[in-house]
């Protein structure tokens, strides 16, 4: 199945550029291109891509608000729900941060090699995040101390069960549901489930924001999750 991606980018030479990447592999599509935050909501409603790649910024509207407003009018329907790959030229700009608060299913450096770039389509569109878990504890570190817009209450986690609690502690590793379940020693179809409970008991859009919440809940911390690697 091909995967249907939307570019928003101020910038038409990098826009350029990423469709170049995108249109040589034959499971991707680019079905739009937009210059500004504004344009890239309207287009992803119309348009129903699998994935966006959202410049952060941008003219008129940011990447930041137009992550959340994408995301927070979405259908609850999961495969409904485009996922969202920030652009940014830093690895550590704060809008990152936001905007994987606000949904984002991860975030690209616009110098990423044009293989990586492919495949972190793939890895989103499949419903993953795409940060490694040095990057996601690098995040958490620099940016735990901002205030949180999510709407998630953190005494949701007391409902999770055990073998929930102990996947939400691996997806805030990093792990994939395939690493989670070579872990567990579970099959990747049960994982799978377990992932989707978990989202659904915290009333998030996905894996990356309960990487989010359980840090900044202190359900998982930076340290512990190094140490247990």
């Amino acid at each position: 199945m091909t995967i249907r991606v939307l570019i928003a980018d101020d910038q038409e030479l990098v826009r350029a550029g990423f469709r170049m990447v995108i249109d040589a592999r034959e499971d991707l599509e680019v079905v739009g291109e937009v210059g500004t935050g504004e344009e890239a909501v309207g287009r992803a409603r119309d348009l129903h891509p699998d994935v966006v790649l959202m410049d952060i910024r941008m003219p008129v509207m940011d990447g930041l608000q137009a992550t959340r407003e994408l995301l927070g009018s979405a259908p609850d329907a999961e495969d409904a729900v485009p996922r969202v790959i920030i652009l940014t030229t830093f690895d550590l700009d704060q809008y990152v941060y936001e905007a994987l608060r606000a949904g984002a299913s991860g975030f690209l450096l616009k110098d990423t090699p044009p293989a990586d770039l492919a495949a972190a389509i793939r890895v989103v569109a499949a419903g993953e995040a795409m940060l490694a878990p040095s990057i996601t504890r690098r995040l958490i570190e620099r940016f735990s101390g901002l205030p949180s817009p999510t709407a998630s209450d953190p005494t949701a986690l007391n409902e999770l069960t055990a073998r929930e609690a102990e996947v939400l502690r691996l997806i805030a590793r990093g792990l994939s549901n395939a690493d989670i379940a070579a872990r567990l020693h579970l099959g990747e179809t049960t994982v799978k489930s377990h992932v989707a409970r978990v989202l659904m008991k915290l009333g998030l859009h996905d894996r990356v924001q309960a990487v989010v919440l359980a840090y900044e809940s202190g359900f998982v911390t930076p340290g512990s999750a190094a140490a247990a690697d």
